[in-house]
C-alpha cells in the first residue's frame, strides 16, 4: 500500500491526524473492510436461533 492510498483510506473512515497517533496501520485497513463491507446486501442473516444450534 502506498502513503497516498493510506492517507485517503483515513479520509474516507474520517480519521484525524490525532487519531492516527492512536491506531496502527493494520487496524485502520480492518476498519476500511469492515466499513466496505457494511454496504453489503447478505442473502440470509442469521437470526439467535441459527447461533444456538451453530
Amino acid at each position: 500500500m502506498t502513503t497516498p492510498l493510506f492517507l485517503l483510506r483515513c479520509v474516507q473512515l474520517g480519521l484525524s491526524m490525532a487519531d492516527l497517533e492512536l491506531l496502527s496501520i493494520g487496524l485502520i485497513n480492518d476498519m476500511y473492510a469492515e466499513s466496505v463491507n457494511d454496504g453489503y446486501k447478505y442473502a440470509t442473516i442469521a437470526t439467535q436461533e441459527d447461533m444456538d444450534r451453530f
